[in-house]
């Protein structure tokens, strides 16, 4: 499958979208030997891409890396170059200052320095959501876990605003249209009377509230529990650690690698 080259080389490690782009525009990329132009696609499995003479499939050591991201908290490894001195938090009911501007931390931020910009993060967690996000510089991990048609298990722990009715599980198992589409089976399991579990093998924009919503419930709280065989129950919010070589084989396993 096509797919653009900032996002390739993105998702490989090689450098954020933005950089990729820098490096596409300087003449550094080629697609099978002729320089790329910046828009270009190309099938990381068929194409062969080099990066400033180096083939794309030579690169650094595979890191694997699991955070519990927190509330709060954007899905982005892109450094938005705000100054310390001017990232100040937004406040409810209070003008933005001309010399400032509001700042929204980003999964970047929580990295330990020494990881930012050699591992990315596969797939989205929204800013009110919680829970484990998967971070790597394994390209062919990243795009077998995200495009849909694989279809690779994520759980999720929903929190809603009163007790479920066993009728909307099922209402949300059968699905519904958004964005255009039917959204794909899955399963919707109730622990509590206000607590449902749901394992998605798709991810539209904000797709577990918008299907609470369309059965008459409001989440109040929203946390990735498992991807595929990566769970931990134990790792404290905004903390990052590193897969085990077990864990590793496993994820890989489970994935066809």
């Amino acid at each position: 499958m096509q797919e653009r080259l900032q996002k390739i080389l993105s998702a490989r490690g090689i450098a954020s979208r933005r950089k990729a782009e820098e490096y596409i525009l300087a003449g550094l990329v080629k697609v099978n030997g002729e320089v790329a132009t910046l828009g270009q696609k190309a099938d990381p499995f068929e194409d062969q891409i080099e990066v400033d003479g180096r083939v794309l499939q030579d690169r650094i050591e595979m890191l694997y890396y699991v955070m519990n991201k927190p509330v709060g908290v954007e899905t982005t490894n892109v450094d938005k170059d705000v100054p310390a001195s001017e990232k100040i938090p937004k406040k409810a009911g209070t003008a933005k200052s001309s010399a400032a501007v509001t700042y929204v931390p980003s999964v970047r931020d929580v990295l330990p320095k020494e990881l930012q910009g050699k591992i990315f993060p596969v797939g989205r967690l929204d800013k009110d959501s919680s829970g484990l996000l998967l971070f790597t510089n394994d390209g062919v991990l990243a795009y077998r876990l995200t495009h849909p048609s694989f279809q690779h298990e994520k759980e999720y722990e929903v929190l809603l605003d009163r007790p479920i009715e066993p009728i909307a599980c099922r209402k949300i198992e059968e699905g519904f249209e958004m964005d255009g589409h039917k959204t794909k089976p899955l399963k919707c399991s109730k622990v509590a009377p206000s607590l449902i579990h749901i394992v998605l093998t798709e991810g539209k924009n904000r797709q577990i509230r918008r299907m609470c919503q369309h059965v008459g419930y409001t989440v109040r709280s929203l946390k990735r529990i498992r991807i595929m065989t990566l769970m931990d129950s134990m790792l404290p919010a905004g903390q990052v650690r590193m897969l085990t070589k077990d864990e590793k084989k496993a994820l890989l396993r489970s994935v066809g690698l």
